[in-house]
């Protein structure tokens, strides 16, 4: 079977070309797959494309796959993937689940004691050997109540490393589990301390935290997003970060990421962006600039250990799943 590898390092392709079976015929490809990809004839016969967060899967991109039968993600979400389109043409999604959650539970609290204890500014003044004690006062994590929003395996392990820190967990999931406290959302926004975002992106979570959330939370909350930018509405943040109704936000994750990032290689389709996406790219770029935030580019995944995970959870599904279902 012919399939196509988009956005692969060196090392991944070594990786991939020493435990994959025999039987396919892959092409490798460092570049993204969007509609402004240029693909060649033979690939476009490929009938497996695997793609990591990078690509934009739309209709435009997977129309030009006459013989496509299998979309391969490195990745666990589906919202860089024309769902509908590869429904109604019978070709088959297989994603990587659980590769980063210990990675991303983890960078959560790397991110929330870096915004309590301003970690990354007492860093920059050492360096420019300019410090003051009092700019640097904290918060302890202990005692506080956190609420998580998205129980899955990633929001577990958040729960169980804040007990750790003698906090006390809240969640909301659509889900309930016995073992964890729940919470409706509204009174986990009226409730938390700080709130971790580790829910996925869908049609029920866009915009989750609207105005109206950040109305109802306490004053002088910290809110964590590692999951996806959409889940909260742009211009609500910069308002509730300028009013510091939020003391803190600490974001991996933010709006029209794909537009700030890699080299300012734009990797979004603009045929595919909404003119209310100008906007919120307007209050982005606002929110990025503010001292109450600290922001990084979308890496909390991005460990030694998940990066192996994805590969051999790749591997699995084209060894197992697919190639022997044919």
């Amino acid at each position: 079977m012919k399939i196509a590898f988009f956005d692969i390092k060196p090392d991944e392709k070594k990786y991939l070309q020493e435990h994959l079976n025999s039987g396919f015929e892959a092409s490798y490809f460092e570049t993204n797959l969007t509609s402004k990809t240029k693909l060649e004839e033979n690939i476009k016969n490929s009938e497996i494309i695997s793609v990591f967060i990078n690509s934009n899967l739309s209709h435009k991109v997977l129309s030009q796959f006459k013989n496509l039968k299998y979309i391969v993600l490195r990745s666990v979400g589906f919202s860089h993937v024309d769902v509908l389109y590869a429904a109604e043409n019978n070709i088959k999604i297989f994603n990587a689940p659980h590769y980063g959650d210990h990675s991303i539970a983890e960078f959560t609290f790397a991110l929330l004691l870096s915004v309590l204890r301003k970690i990354d500014k007492a860093s920059f003044d050492v360096k420019k050997e300019k410090t003051d004690q009092l700019k640097y006062q904290g918060y302890e994590l202990c005692g506080k109540t956190i609420g998580i929003v998205g129980l899955g395996a990633t929001g577990k392990i958040i729960a169980d490393i804040a007990r750790g820190f003698s906090m006390k967990p809240f969640y909301y999931d659509i889900k309930r589990d016995e073992r964890y406290n729940y919470l409706s959302l509204n009174d986990l926004c009226k409730n938390s301390d700080i709130i971790s975002i580790n829910c996925p992106l869908n049609q029920d979570t866009l915009y989750m935290f609207d105005e109206g959330k950040f109305c109802m939370m306490k004053d002088g909350a910290v809110i964590i997003n590692t999951a996806r930018g959409e889940i909260i509405k742009t211009k609500a943040l910069y308002e509730a970060l300028i009013s510091k109704k939020i003391a803190y936000a600490g974001l991996d994750v933010i709006e029209n990421e794909n537009l700030l990032y890699e080299n300012s290689i734009n990797k979004t389709d603009v045929e595919n962006i909404k003119d209310s996406c100008f906007k919120n790219f307007y209050f982005t770029k606002k929110i990025m600039a503010l001292e109450n935030v600290l922001i990084t580019p979308h890496i909390a995944y991005n460990t030694v250990e998940a990066k192996k995970r994805i590969l051999d959870i790749t591997i699995e599904t084209l060894n197992s799943s697919i190639k022997f279902t044919n």
